[in-house]
């Protein structure tokens, strides 16, 4: 058996054992500006290494659902696209259209359950990656989403894909658009439930409303500091700055994220304009940075260490997807709105390509008297 397909059995096992773990941890979070506008973001973390590309899909390229039994819904772009695609599966797995609509696939182990495939919903039928690339390829805005799946125009069905192991790979999904309207997409029992997010988070299992619940337990959190008291005369003030947000949950647990993304975004200033919203997006989404090897798994002696992957945010308003990844922190952007989204051909990139680069300043720098002088 030749070495390549030794590694791609290895590799699949892993991800099929790896998969069932509590190790997933990818998070979402929307931000205002003063005026109003929103913009998004999210990272993607994973314990082993998910290959990733950037790609720009033009207006009316033919797409066709993936089933294990043959093609399922045939559909073209309505719209121009960009966003990422894992492995060699040309679907966008996060990403944004030309109206301004951005979707994200979010794993969701152990909840994600699919509607069975049949010979009477196979030409309706879409994969778990299919799917977001279908809401991205179709639709403006929530409300258009919502309605396409209230008429159960396509279906989710369990599909085996290239990578993601030997079963279908769990997601549950996140949509927003340029108004800053959010839902959540969730494939539960065989049926697609959709929950309004006005909030905008979005973590990992369990299900949305679940989560939405659970803020209740935090509602003593505030931005201000803690006050002092006195007892038996003795006065204790609070340590230090922070001490309104005392029990915040601190792990990478997907309830915690969920609880701590929600109180970044509250508490975020707005900022002037999307450009800083997108700074802020990258200054909170870095509280979820995971490095490699504090959240792990061992799976027959070997360690499958959860880590940041992948970071991005999507600016709806300038029509502009930027990301970082863990090897090169140094952020990219890709201008939709440049895009010909007239042309035949899907424009890629490897999300790794070019290495991480530090400014040198030492040429820069000044003898004191002379820096003074200019300030």
């Amino acid at each position: 058996m030749k070495t390549k397909n030794i590694k791609t059995i290895v590799f699949a096992i892993a991800v099929m054992l790896f998969a069932h773990s509590a190790v997933n941890a990818c998070t979402g979070i929307k931000l205002k500006t003063k005026d109003g506008k929103t913009v998004s973001g999210r990272t993607l973390e994973f314990g082993i290494e998910v290959s990733t590309s950037l790609v720009a899909v033009p207006q009316n390229y033919q797409f066709v659902g993936n089933t294990d039994n043959g093609n399922g819904l045939k559909y073209k772009t309505k719209y121009s696209m960009t966003g990422i695609i894992t492995f060699s599966d040309m679907n966008i797995a996060d990403g944004m259209n030309s109206a301004g609509l951005s979707c994200g696939a979010f794993y969701f182990p152990n909840f994600a359950e699919y509607t069975p495939l049949t010979k009477e919903n196979q030409s309706k039928a879409l994969s778990p990656l299919d799917f977001n690339n279908w809401v991205l390829a179709q639709f403006a805005t929530v409300e258009e989403v919502k309605t396409a799946i209230e008429n159960e125009e396509i279906v989710i069905v369990p599909t085996v894909l290239e990578g993601w192991g030997a079963t279908a790979p769990p997601f549950h999904y996140v949509v927003y658009d340029k108004s800053g309207k959010s839902i959540v997409i969730e494939p539960i029992k065989g049926k697609l439930v959709v929950y309004d997010n006005p909030i905008g988070v979005m973590t990992n299992a369990p299900t949305f409303d679940w989560h939405m619940i659970n803020l209740r337990n935090y509602t003593n959190l505030k931005t201000e500091n803690a006050g002092s008291m006195t007892i038996e005369g003795i006065t204790f003030k609070q340590l230090g700055q922070g001490s309104g947000m005392n029990g915040i949950p601190g792990d990478f647990t997907p309830p915690s994220r969920f609880v701590r993304a929600t109180a970044f975004i509250v508490t975020a200033l707005p900022a002037e304009t999307t450009f800083d919203a997108i700074k802020d997006v990258f200054h909170i989404l870095n509280n979820f940075d995971i490095p490699k090897g504090f959240s792990r798994e061992v799976v027959k002696g070997k360690i499958y260490a959860d880590y940041t992957q992948l970071t991005c945010a999507r600016d709806p308003q300038t029509l502009k997807y930027y990301y970082k990844t863990y090897d090169n922190q140094t952020v990219k952007e890709f201008d939709l709105s440049s895009f010909n989204g007239n042309t035949k051909e899907i424009l890629i990139i490897n999300t790794n390509e070019g290495k991480q680069t530090f400014e040198i300043v030492n040429k820069k720098m000044k003898p004191l008297k002379d820096y003074t002088k200019t300030k």
